[in-house]
């Protein structure tokens, strides 16, 4: 059965995850529907901006047991394809040809923060829960994790999110600049197609704006392209020792 749904209204595509019995976390299958799906946006010269979403629990990551094969043997073809498969759902995020919104209600962890913090804009509940994630489970960020977070919030709050596992609710991510506004988890998904509303009903200026901002508003220093590849190394070989503890 499909775990991605997809509509377009009014010229806005909503993209929304949809497993909740394990709060959207990122199976190999999911991501490559979740793809698909912007693939299809993209297609479609008449949808002007999309909406990216959760339900009551935005995205809690990667799958734990796609986690824990990978950590047997992180450099095998196999194992190194299938994180470089949910590192593609939120780089393809950022390479969607329209203005992008994210609808964040719940938790946004892991992989799951990195899928928020890959579109233009987005818009959280009060009490929705942003939390880096990877440490606790004994894993290097990944993804261009720090790359998204300073882009977005700042080094402080990449140092303390990501380093000190710092977890923050919505308000919080206002002020830090991580989000454009907090509102009741009720009135999270309504306000986000409102906003890609106004962008989809010019398709062909949104695409062009959006082209100009993104290239405008980069964050100068490390990419996060290449803050990919910086942390996959460290990340492998966290995903090794952990397995390698846990075996003996």
């Amino acid at each position: 059965m499909s775990e991605i749904r997809y509509e377009v209204t009014d010229g806005v595509a909503v993209v929304s995850l949809d497993a909740p019995a394990r709060r959207n976390a990122l199976t190999l299958a999911m991501a490559a529907e979740f793809v698909a799906a912007l693939d299809q946006a993209d297609a479609d010269d008449a949808v002007g901006a999309v909406v990216i979403g959760g339900g009551p629990s935005f995205c809690a990551g990667a799958d734990r047991a796609l986690l824990a094969a990978a950590g047997t043997a992180p450099a095998d073809d196999e194992h190194f394809s299938a994180i470089e498969t949910i590192y593609q759902a939120f780089l393809r995020v950022g390479s969607v040809r329209t203005p992008t919104v994210a609808a964040v209600r719940g938790a946004a962890v892991g992989a799951g923060l990195n899928l928020a913090l890959a579109t233009d804009l987005r818009i959280v509940a009060r009490d929705a829960r942003l939390i880096s994630g990877f440490l606790p489970l004994g894993i290097h960020p990944g993804g261009g994790h720090f790359a998204l977070l300073n882009r977005s919030a700042g080094r402080e709050a990449a140092a303390a999110m990501g380093l000190f596992g710092a977890r923050i609710n919505g308000e919080r991510a206002v002020e830090l600049g991580m989000a454009w506004q907090a509102v009741d988890d009720a009135e999270v998904d309504q306000t986000a197609f409102d906003l890609a509303a106004q962008a989809a009903r010019d398709p062909v200026l949104a695409r062009r704006v959006v082209a100009s901002f993104r290239r405008e508003t980069g964050v100068p220093g490390v990419t996060w392209e290449v803050g990919v590849d910086l942390e996959r190394a460290a990340q492998m070989w966290s995903m090794r020792r952990k397995d390698a503890a846990q075996s003996g």
